[in-house]
């Protein structure tokens, strides 16, 4: 199995999945995703982290329903480490600093606060809640962090249920140009 395939078959296996509360599953969360970065003419890694962003979700090993049990799983360190083998930088810094990304704007744009899901606001207060003043100017200067952000607010704007997306194989290219070793 290549690793392209080896990625694929845990969306198609657990991606059907409930995206913790919202009205997509993950695997439609993430083809929403990936779409509104491919639609916005991000270069080819974005794009694979925006597909790839929530990988960590599908793969812990903590249990169903961690965020209704009050847990955080570290999705996005999980998938990113992970996918470290696979990817280099440009695709797993963006996916490590997502939820950082989701806090930084929390704190900096109170128009994408107030437009979070309920989901969102909800896994938010778990994941620390919005970035504080000095955290907020920490965050931006790191590699990759503005790209994390752009990720971000797809992401958010990824949870309309029924939307027609390309399948997996439509972003195979994608994630092949972007695989290291």
């Amino acid at each position: 199995m290549s690793r392209v395939d080896e990625i694929f078959a845990i969306y198609n296996d657990k991606g059907s999945t409930a995206d913790g509360g919202e009205r997509v599953n993950q695997l439609e969360h993430a083809l929403q995703t990936a779409l509104l970065a491919e639609q916005s003419r991000a270069v080819a890694s974005l794009i694979v982290a925006s597909l790839l962003r929530d990988y960590g979700h599908l793969i812990h090993e903590i249990g169903e329903d961690v965020f209704s049990r009050g847990i955080d799983d570290r999705h996005e360190i999980i998938g990113a480490e992970k996918l470290s083998a696979f990817f280099g930088d440009a695709v797993t810094i963006p996916i490590k600093l997502h939820v950082d990304a989701k806090r930084y704007l929390c704190g900096t744009d109170p128009a994408y606060q107030k437009n979070l899901s309920a989901a969102s606001t909800w896994s938010l207060n778990i994941q620390g809640g919005p970035l504080a003043a000095a955290e907020r100017d920490e965050f931006i200067k790191r590699p990759f962090a503005a790209d994390a952000a752009k990720l971000r607010r797809w992401d958010e704007s990824a949870k309309q249920f029924g939307l027609r997306t390309p399948n997996l194989e439509h972003f195979r290219r994608h994630v092949e140009v972007c695989l290291i070793g």
